[in-house]
């Protein structure tokens, strides 16, 4: 019974919040208690459109752990110049309101799985 629960589970689908003000990204990421994950995509951009599921899948995945939140290249002009984007998809993970890493391109779900592990994974207490 293991595997088939694992294999069908009845876990709900998260899918990343959307963010089009300024006032959203202030309230959805700079004052959220989780890790934050930030993609920037255009609907016209190819690698944008192979990340969707692996975001989704990610957010679905670690939803008690980080939160994961997307940005349109419609999105208020301010918000996209001030977060100095230059390309899509564009991926910000956010902690404590502050940046931590910014990367251009493609990253599947067991990559952004693993670097959740290793940024934001709780320290094992010692015995």
């Amino acid at each position: 019974m293991g595997l088939l629960s694992k294999l069908f589970s009845s876990k709900p689908t998260v899918t990343p919040e959307h963010i089009e003000t300024r006032a959203q990204f202030d309230q959805q990421v700079v004052r959220s208690d989780l890790p934050v994950i930030v993609n920037i995509w255009s609907p016209t951009c190819a690698p944008c459109r192979r990340l969707v599921p692996e975001l989704v899948a990610t957010a679905t995945q670690h939803a008690d752990s980080v939160r994961v939140v997307e940005i349109g290249t419609t999105a208020e002009p301010s918000l996209l110049g001030w977060l100095a984007v230059r390309a899509t998809p564009t991926t910000i993970i956010y902690e404590g309101g502050k940046e931590l890493h910014r990367f251009t391109g493609y990253r599947s779900r067991g990559w952004f799985s693993e670097m959740i592990q290793a940024e934001f994974a709780a320290p094992e207490a010692s015995a």
